[in-house]
């Protein structure tokens, strides 16, 4: 059965190469400030894109952990292939391409890369620049790639947990600033958000474990807003805490519409796009969405459920939106990234 497994993995990077051959997201608030729903969200305001992405035939993605959209509209799936078991520390490095690559229009695959490189493939950011940033949560790294997957920077000692400026422990997400400064979620071993210079030298930090203003239970996303502030899904909490650049608290959003935030991207219409993963009792969930507020907390659209359906979600673990408004959603335990556009 292993070596069978191993066959079709080999297999799948013996296609992916053809394919490629063949053609290619102030002033400090109420720290108890919760999401408001303001006009009727519409609950059907978005709709799965049927097919997409294009994926050849026999092959199935793996945990899908990480997703981003370049510039060019360029859609990167971060997956864990055969490293597909929760809860499991592995011996030996994926030996599949763990980044995909697809057309945002078509969902033709165009790339593929990150193979023998990650163990446990978690974060995937795309920069103002098209650099892909990615986090290892086993690995204890973030790293910084070209949008083609040529590596430029490695912050974190492989394989060593720790807490100062040269360690993380299970490092979740990272944002970047356009001056290559970036944040980074270090959100499993550790409850803080850390900053770091273009160069990956440590600047600062905050957050601990707890749940009051500034503390954290699973920092699990952070996104750069387009006020400029900081937004942090703190998971384990079940809310979004925002935080000037200099990490002072602002306010959090929290509420049973929000449900527990899993990770966040920013628009180009402004917005903020959340998934709610649900939690993790009861089982089944109870709930699994996608929700678009406005900067100041508003319900601006809901839309999804829990399930296996198009249009559904089983853990969703990532988003990301177009420069056209598209939504792009990674699925852990569904194993897919689905595509969501405006309108019924």
């Amino acid at each position: 059965m292993k070596t069978s497994r191993r066959i079709s993995f080999w297999y799948w990077q013996a296609i992916c190469g053809l394919v490629v051959l063949m053609g290619w997201v102030i002033a400090p608030a109420d720290w108890r400030a919760q999401p408001r729903g303001g006009a009727a969200p519409a609950a059907g305001a978005y709709h799965v894109v049927h097919g997409w992405p294009v994926l050849a035939e026999g092959f199935m993605l793996g945990h899908v952990t990480g997703v981003g959209v370049d510039s060019h509209n360029h859609v990167f799936v971060f997956h864990r292939a055969e490293h597909a078991i929760l809860r499991t520390r592995f011996s030996s490095p994926v030996i599949s391409s763990t980044v995909l690559v697809f057309d945002g229009d078509t969902g033709r695959q165009m790339a593929c890369w990150g193979e023998n490189l990650f163990w446990m493939p978690h974060g995937l950011r795309v920069d103002a620049h098209d650099n892909i940033w990615i986090t290892d949560t086993q690995m204890n790294q973030v790293m910084k790639f070209t949008n083609d997957g040529k590596l430029l920077l490695t912050v974190g000692e492989k394989g060593v947990a720790g807490h100062d400026g040269k360690h993380f422990f299970g490092p979740a997400d990272v944002a970047a600033e356009a001056d290559g400064s970036f944040y980074v979620a270090d959100g499993y071993g550790n409850s803080r958000v850390a900053k770091f210079s273009p160069e990956g030298k440590f600047v600062f930090e905050w957050g601990r474990k707890g749940d009051g203003p500034g503390e954290f239970k699973t920092v699990h996303n952070v996104v750069i807003g387009p006020d400029g502030r900081i937004y942090v899904a703190d998971r384990g909490n079940s809310r979004i805490q925002i935080f000037q650049p200099n990490g002072t608290f602002v306010a959090q959003w929290k509420s049973p519409e929000l449900g527990r935030p899993w990770a966040m991207a920013a628009g180009p219409d402004g917005n903020l796009y959340v998934v709610d993963g649900s939690d993790i009792h009861p089982w089944p969930p109870d709930r699994s969405h996608v929700l678009k507020l406005d900067l100041r907390g508003n319900i601006l659209a809901t839309w999804a459920s829990y399930g296996n359906y198009d249009g559904q979600l089983y853990w969703g673990h990532d988003i990301a939106v177009g420069k056209d408004g598209a939504v792009y959603v990674g699925d852990i335990l569904g194993r897919r990234v689905q595509k969501f556009v405006p309108g019924e």
